[in-house]
């Protein structure tokens, strides 16, 4: 038993350290490499616990990343498992920050550095709307969702809503369509 934990522990550290280490740009860049690790190769949880994963992760404060692997690492191995999780997908970023910040004097004004920073930069952009089109395709479900959706972007890119303001207002909306309907159908 305790040989099986420590191999699955060392498996999510493994696992979400090549997540921070390949993954360039934050939190919403890696959500295509977590679901395809997490959900596609590994297994270990459905798609649909993966989008209840972004959701939550992006509700609740701090980091995206370090939100959703603390969310596997508990779904797979309990507290340990969020541990070892959580320190794999941000060791890789720890030691590319120190490197980097004791390399940035000599790279300052490389244009090779800047020019390998401008291409990252688009693949990032690439990696970010691949999460964006698969959050869209399994959030977006009918007119509701969708006018919960146009809305929410509407209300931030207008109005420069609070996200955390958008998020509860469109929670409070979701549940009082869901009793709606329930209701409806309960007539019928």
């Amino acid at each position: 038993y305790i040989m099986k934990k420590v191999k699955t522990l060392l498996k999510l550290f493994i696992t979400m350290f090549k997540i921070g280490l390949f993954t360039f740009g934050g939190g919403y860049a890696m959500i295509a490499i977590i679901e395809r690790e997490i959900v596609e190769h590994k297994k270990w949880i459905e798609h649909d616990d993966f989008m209840d994963l972004i959701a939550i992760a992006e509700s609740t404060p701090g980091p995206l990343a370090i939100n959703s692997a603390t969310y596997v690492g508990y779904k797979i191995s309990g507290v340990l498992g969020s541990v070892f999780a959580t320190l794999g997908v941000v060791t890789p970023s720890v030691i590319i920050i120190t490197l980097l910040a004791s390399l940035l004097q000599l790279i300052a004004g490389n244009e090779i550095a800047q020019s390998a920073f401008t291409g990252i930069s688009v693949a990032v952009c690439a990696l970010v709307i691949q999460a964006i089109l698969k959050l869209i395709k399994s959030g977006v479900k009918d007119a509701l969702t969708f006018g919960i959706a146009l809305a929410s972007f509407l209300a931030m890119f207008l109005l420069n809503a609070s996200p955390i303001i958008v998020i509860l207002v469109s929670a409070v909306i979701g549940v009082i369509s869901k009793r709606i309907l329930d209701k409806c159908a309960s007539k019928k």
